[in-house]
């Protein structure tokens, strides 16, 4: 791996690796290979589409976790309503039942209820609980006042997280039809060039990067990292596949978070966020199972396996693979 030379600024070299190797392969045969470079322009153009997908794929990435969020409080919202809802249908009927038996038993005017009664003393004694019952039924009144006051905010904040989602799906939306467009550029940009050149661009996202690299003395920073390591290990040869974070397809962030989740631990759905979801190391002090995010955007996200490789999952039509630490600008390196 480390006769890879760097990468384009995009950070994906899937032609010129490839040719050199078939370009020594024939001198060494004395021959001349049969197959010419791709268009050095139509590489470039497919690159930065590649790229600007995959800024797109961190933006759906992280606007559809948002949309979780907001599905989880609107439900949340809505299950507190209801009970509150039940509370105050509860309250009203009980201040309904006693305020039908003060006015059965409250219903003459207190002089003439005395003067009629039977018995004074069994009268007054009466009075005073129909006095304590309006003094507890005041109360009522006000709890009931209180719960109304707190269910109609509830309702408001309700009301407000559901419009926040449907922003949010809309914006869910937005980007992932962004990113197919760029990815449906790209792949016709690649099925414009020549057979011969669509095939040797092909093999060179492919060409003998799945294998296991001799990794050597190299030590994971711990038995969570060490684990991460061999579940991202155990997808290689999956392929790309925006939006997904697992088992059978991954995009670069979703390879990391599957690959954590193995190990029982969680990460945040997209690279810009898991950039800041451990300590800070020096790329020089790398270790196993470290974060590696590129650009200065975190746009992209692979893990460090040593012998200064990382496994990450490149872009579409690119399997899950090693390729080398500094294939692309702004390494950043976070330790989970």
């Amino acid at each position: 791996m480390g006769s890879h030379r760097r990468l384009v600024p995009s950070g994906f070299d899937r032609g010129a690796a490839a040719l050199c190797v078939l370009s020594a392969a024939a001198a060494a045969l004395g021959t001349v290979p049969a197959v010419a470079a791709p268009h050095d322009d139509t590489r470039s153009r497919v690159d930065r589409l590649y790229e600007e997908a995959e800024k797109a794929t961190e933006a759906y990435n992280k606007a559809d976790e948002r949309a979780d969020v907001l599905r989880g409080q609107v439900g949340d919202a809505q299950d507190r309503i209801a009970r509150q809802q039940e509370r105050v249908n509860s309250m009203r009927g009980q201040l309904g039942s006693l305020a039908g038996a003060q006015y059965r038993s409250g219903g003459l005017d207190p002089t003439l209820a005395l003067l009629f009664s039977d018995d004074p003393d069994d009268y007054l004694a009466k009075a005073s609980v129909l006095d304590r019952i309006s003094s507890h039924q005041a109360g009522e009144l006000k709890d009931l006042q209180d719960v109304m006051r707190e269910l109609a905010q509830e309702r408001a904040e309700a009301a407000k997280k559901l419009g926040e989602l449907e922003k949010s799906r809309k914006t869910v939306a937005s980007h992932k039809r962004t990113v197919e467009k760029k990815l449906a550029k790209a792949r016709q940009l690649l099925n414009s060039l020549p057979d011969e050149e669509r095939a040797a661009y092909d093999r060179a996202s492919r060409s003998g990067r799945d294998g296991m690299p001799d990794f050597g003395g190299a030590v994971p920073a711990s038995g969570r990292a060490a684990a991460a390591v061999a579940a991202a290990r155990s997808a290689l040869g999956k392929p790309y596949v925006w939006g997904a974070n697992g088992p059978s397809g991954f995009d670069c962030s979703g390879l990391m978070q599957w690959s954590y989740a193995q190990a029982g631990a969680s990460l945040p759905r997209t690279s810009q966020a898991q950039r800041y979801a451990g300590r800070q190391v020096p790329l020089s002090q790398a270790q196993p199972g470290d974060l590696v995010t590129y650009r200065s955007d975190a746009s992209h996200v692979g893990m460090y396996a040593g012998n200064g490789q990382v496994i990450h999952a490149p872009y579409p039509g690119a399997p899950v693979r090693y390729d080398p630490v500094g294939m692309m600008p702004g390494a950043t390196v976070t330790r989970v």
